[in-house]
């Protein structure tokens, strides 16, 4: 068949004309989506090899490659194919190329994958390019590719049809091939470190370790209803009392049936960590040795960029107390007052609008949030939290209405949240008790106290320090993404005739 004919017998419609060729295939070439195509070597490993080519020069070596054609110029002659590691140049040209493997140009369209058997050579412009004396047709596809060199201009289709954006955007590719780095070395830190991974349960019959609304699904063969975990955390912490390890970690996917922004998914990735015998400035430590670590073998560097920001991950970093913050942004001294009322009566007074049932600590926190975390752009510690808002935090020494726990902020956003983890088990059931008794107050109907938990902590859980970490949102400032959809690969989304 040649290139004339095959044109003039196919319709004008691109997809058809895709299907019209694959039939044609399909008569000449037989099976067009074989099992399997032996390469020799990947696009890197052959740049790498035949660097040293001089201009012109031809290697003796026969080699096998394969790839997704992004180019095809002059016919077909020349070609560039690109496997996940890189881009090799293809020429085919009838003093080297046999009349068979020509045949077959004319019915490969971008997108395509092909196998190619051929000379390795370095043209006179300098380009390492392959001579094909073997074309073999690996996968025809059905629909063009969306131009390579601009992408999907949509966003949201960006996200919907995430294999075509990172097909045509070398940025997307690399953030992800980054997003695996950054997983990977949280890992391979914690377990320098002395951490043991393991893994808890994803369903559970009582959700708890945080405050979110969970994902509800139902049992059919043990006939209850159970939750997606929105925290790993009480899990964690009975596998501290077991004693396998005093240190022991988790990296995994959390679920919360809440809002969807630029950093909040419903399906996010969290790491947790519990260390036996350390308190909250251990944890201090060991996130900025994690986050040392973690830009340096990314970028080389802990100096980073992300938007117009300069960020610099090279520990130690800020600490502040959280009264101590408020008051230096507004004035307010919360330590100074003794009552609930006093602190509503002074947020008032500084012109927030706070609810009449609010303690002094959701006060406290609540100004925080207003006044003072939009501007923790540098990696920053935030300690001292109210214990109205830390169920599960020690008390500060000598002042009973804070907390021994701390909270990452970068880029105004918090990152990271740690304790000194209570283990007193009366205290701790006193505190679960009125944290359940809240959550009734808000129509929380399925929230119950975790009896399991609270048993394991009576049987003896050693001091310890707590550390979690939202991943994602770390991968977001070590990759500068704006959202966190660009760090998911398949993000949550409407479904497509909503």
């Amino acid at each position: 068949m040649t290139e004339q004919t095959t044109e003039t017998a196919l319709s004008s419609d691109p997809t058809e004309v895709r299907r019209q060729k694959l039939a044609l295939l399909r008569e000449q070439v037989g099976d067009v989506y074989p099992a399997h195509f032996h390469r020799t070597m990947t696009n890197a490993e052959f740049a790498e090899k035949y660097a040293s080519l001089e201009l012109d020069e031809t290697s003796e070596d026969i080699i096998t490659v394969a790839g997704r054609v992004y180019s095809s110029r002059n016919s077909g002659m020349f070609m560039d194919i690109h496997d996940a590691s890189g881009k090799i140049q293809i020429f085919s040209h009838k003093d080297t190329t046999p009349e068979e493997a020509r045949a077959l140009l004319p019915m490969i369209d971008l997108g395509d994958i092909i196998g190619v058997k051929g000379q390795v050579r370095r043209t006179k412009r300098g380009e390492l390019t392959i001579n094909a004396h073997e074309i073999t047709m690996l996968t025809k596809t059905l629909l063009p590719m969306p131009e390579k060199y601009h992408g999907l201009a949509d966003i949201e289709l960006r996200y919907r049809k995430r294999h075509l954006d990172i097909l045509t955007n070398e940025e997307s590719k690399l953030r992800f091939q980054q997003r695996s780095k950054i997983v990977s070395g949280i890992r391979r830190f914690l377990e320098g470190e002395g951490f043991l991974e393991v893994e808890t349960p994803m369903l559970q019959t009582v959700y708890g370790g945080a405050t979110a609304e969970p994902f509800k699904t139902h049992h059919n063969t043990l006939k209850m209803d159970m939750f997606l975990r929105i925290a790993p955390e009480l899990f964690l912490k009975r596998t501290l009392v077991s004693g396998l390890a005093d240190k022991v970690f988790e990296v995994n996917r959390n679920f919360r049936n809440e809002g969807v922004s630029t950093r909040h998914n419903p399906e996010f990735t969290m790491m947790e960590c519990y260390w036996a015998y350390a308190d909250y400035e251990d944890m201090m430590g060991l996130v900025e040795r994690m986050f040392e670590t973690l830009a340096i073998g990314i970028h080389g560097t802990t100096d980073l960029t992300f938007g117009d920001k300069q960020l610099s991950f090279k520990g130690p970093f800020k600490r502040v107390p959280m009264p101590d913050a408020v008051k230096e942004a507004t004035g307010i001294d919360f330590l100074a007052m003794k009552t609930d009322e006093e602190a509503r009566t002074a947020a008032k007074a500084a012109g927030f609008e706070v609810e009449k049932d609010w303690t002094w600590g959701e006060c406290l926190a609540f100004i925080f949030e207003e006044k003072v975390e939009g501007t923790l752009i540098q990696p920053s510690h935030v300690t001292h939290f109210p214990k109205d808002i830390s169920p599960f935090a020690k008390e500060v020494p000598g002042e009973p209405r804070l907390v021994e726990r701390f909270e990452t902020y970068c880029n105004a956003w918090e990152v990271g949240n740690a304790f000194s983890e209570l283990n007193d088990p009366e205290e701790q059931r006193k505190r679960m008790v009125e944290q359940l008794e809240q959550a009734h107050s808000r129509g929380e109907k399925d929230k119950q106290l975790d009896d399991e938990f609270l048993d394991a902590i009576d049987q003896g859980m050693p001091p310890a320090g707590g550390l979690g970490i939202g991943v994602d949102r770390l991968i977001m400032l070590l990759t500068n993404a704006p959202s966190i959809r660009d760090v998911i690969l398949f993000p949550a989304r409407r479904n497509r005739n909503d």
